[in-house]
């Protein structure tokens, strides 16, 4: 396409946007406006494409990190024939592809969910770290942002991440448009600013007119040619642009033309024309999964072991069976236990240091190529990452997150470093997997599951060592337990998990001795929960007695009275869990002081038995 083409191009864009927006009632029109040269350019001249084939090894990616200005996505889509001006004029209705923020669970050309600002340049982060490191085939990465995101922190965490990394395969197109939701951005049309900060990460910068077609083909150009260095072209437009009523003006933002058939008019009326979107170059095929025997590694009973060190070790074996296999750590992996994958698998190790935020995009953005990837850190620091796990679910991510060093157990640091709400924080997110071992054994085999499963999968592991109770044969089901002491007699049962397991054990040998029986399950998998299991024990013993190293809300009692939220009737629910705000001790201290160590336990059944709360 010569000037003249890209140009009426552009304002194709910017009435589709218009077009699409007006039929929904609602989206962001003025935001696409402001973007559509950026938009033209790219899809017509740089952008290495096949819209049948999305999965191409060759092909570019494209992230709409503002995912608000999705028209000016869907209106590219259409003039590119890969949906129909009828698809495009279902935005935002109820049961189309094309939603409010374009998400891949509905569009197969989508990379990532976006619309939580601040997420699309860490996940192409981690889309050109696969190119770079894994994939090698050529493509690249192409992330359209707008100014207000870069006030969120995580853009700067890619940016530096970037900048280390030398992706000279990342492009980020910076819509300088000036105005944000509520009025002026924090820098405005000031592109020098945003240009000081990316060359201080270490990124070629490019200052353009956005809205001149030559200047932003040549800046795509020069970003195509620059080498070991990401670029960051920044755009200086106009929101609302081409349109006198709403260009450039404050308090419109989200909102649909009021004279729709008049802005039209203005820009020249509708247009119809198609792009030939180029193709991808040749491309080797993408890894193939290669399988192999999986060994995991086998522990004795009675030998004492951290499920940190199990996870670590697993993982590892699981890297040698599987070629598709990643391990990304935040600069922990001695602790996390990663450092064990590290050292046999070099090259699908990634350091995202302490960077939390990154760390799951970079997850997010390999598994969309298809790897699989296992992420760690601290569970108390994966909460700094929650709105990324929250959108990766939206996505439909499969990523496995692991988060060593859980509750009060881990002694001396204090409670800085203890996840005591991790739990509930990924039992919350939607269609999550969320386990929990208290052993070497079944921590090897559940980090083998792990990989057979889709959506967000989490896993708890413990920084002190713990006895083996669990024999290396022994299978453990997602959305299973173990019911590790039974008999016709028991009078209460005891759900425990993780740590608090062996304490239970402890307990119930305690109670044993005084006459008192006492059931205890060990429920690994807190969500999916066994239900089922947990019934037949409400039946038989009429009260459940929880016991958990983490807050009592959103936790593992909640994750029991789940089993009963059907109509079922509901048994007496006693719940032992971390209540007061830790500190600094042993252990043993702190698990006492919290109420959820074998004396504690053994005391509540003592008192509901005595009382005679429980049959």
């Amino acid at each position: 396409m010569n000037t003249r083409q890209l140009t009426e191009l552009a304002q194709q864009l910017r009435v589709d946007s218009i077009r699409a927006s007006t039929a929904a009632g609602s989206g962001h029109p003025t935001s696409s406006m402001s973007a559509a040269e950026l938009m033209a350019v790219l899809l017509a001249r740089h952008l290495r494409y096949d819209f049948e084939r999305p999965q191409h090894p060759g092909n570019d990616r494209f992230v709409l990190s503002k995912g608000h200005a999705s028209p000016l996505l869907y209106s590219a889509y259409k003039a590119a024939g890969a949906i129909s001006e009828t698809e495009l004029m279902t935005y935002r209705k109820h049961g189309s592809r094309l939603e409010g923020h374009p998400t891949p669970r509905r569009l197969p050309w989508v990379e990532t969910a976006t619309g939580s600002l601040g997420q699309g340049l860490p996940v192409g982060v981690g889309l050109a770290l696969a190119e770079k490191r894994l994939d090698r085939t050529g493509y690249r990465v192409w992330v359209l942002c707008g100014d207000s995101e870069l006030s969120e922190g995580s853009v700067w965490e890619a940016a530096e991440h970037a900048s280390y990394e030398h992706l000279d395969n990342l492009v980020a197109i910076v819509d300088v448009n000036r105005l944000g939701q509520r009025g002026p951005t924090r820098h405005g049309h000031d592109l020098d600013a945003y240009a000081r900060r990316f060359a201080a990460f270490g990124w070629h910068t490019i200052e353009i007119d956005g809205h001149d077609v030559d200047a932003v083909d040549r800046a795509y150009g020069e970003a195509e040619s620059t080498r070991a260095q990401p670029t960051v072209i920044l755009a200086r437009t106009l929101k609302g642009k081409g349109v006198e009523s709403v260009q450039d003006r404050e308090g419109l933002h989200g909102k649909p033309l009021k004279d729709p058939d008049e802005a039209i008019l203005e820009l020249g009326g509708v247009r119809d024309i198609r792009v030939e979107v180029q193709p991808p170059p040749a491309a080797r095929m993408l890894h193939a999964v290669r399988t192999g025997h999986l060994e995991l590694p086998r522990y004795e009973i009675g030998e004492e072991v951290a499920t940190r060190d199990a996870y670590g070790q697993a993982l590892a074996a699981l890297g040698t069976a599987r070629g598709d296999i990643v391990a990304l750590d935040g600069e922990v992996s001695d602790s996390t236990r990663a450092e064990f994958f590290a050292k046999e698998h070099p090259d699908r190790f990634f350091e995202c240091y302490i960077a939390e935020q990154q760390l799951v995009a970079a997850a997010v953005g390999i598994a969309a190529r298809g790897w699989l990837p296992y992420a760690s850190t601290f569970a108390a620091f994966l909460t700094r990452a929650h709105d990324f796990i929250r959108m990766a679910s939206i996505g439909g991510a499969g990523i496995n997150l692991v988060g060593s060093h859980a509750g009060v157990a881990i002694g001396q640091d204090g409670p800085s470093q203890m996840g005591l709400e991790d739990l509930a924080t990924l039992r919350a997110v939607h269609g999550s997997t969320v386990l929990y071992p208290c052993d070497a054994n079944q921590t090897a085999k559940l980090v083998g599951a792990m990989a057979g499963l889709d959506g967000i999968r989490y896993l708890r592991t413990s920084r002190g060592e713990t006895p083996v109770i669990y024999s290396p044969t022994e299978e453990f089901e997602i959305g299973g337990s173990k019911v590790l002491r039974a008999s016709d007699s028991d009078r209460l049962t005891v759900v425990a998990a993780g740590v608090t397991v062996h304490e239970a054990l402890k307990a119930a040998e305690a109670l044993d001795g005084e006459g008192i029986q006492v059931r205890v399950i060990d429920l690994y998998s807190v969500k999916p929960v066994d239900r089922p299991t947990l019934r037949e024990a409400a039946e038989r013993t009429g009260c459940l007695l929880t016991v958990e190293d983490h807050y009592e809300e959103g936790g593992l009692g909640d994750a029991v009275l789940d089993a009963f939220l059907d109509g079922r009737p509901v048994p007496r629910l006693v719940r032992l869990a971390v209540r007061t705000m830790p500190g600094s001790g042993t252990p043993e201290e702190q698990l006492h002081e919290a109420g959820i160590d074998a004396e504690s336990i053994a005391a509540a059944g003592r008192l509901l038995v005595e009382h005679a709360i429980v049959r």
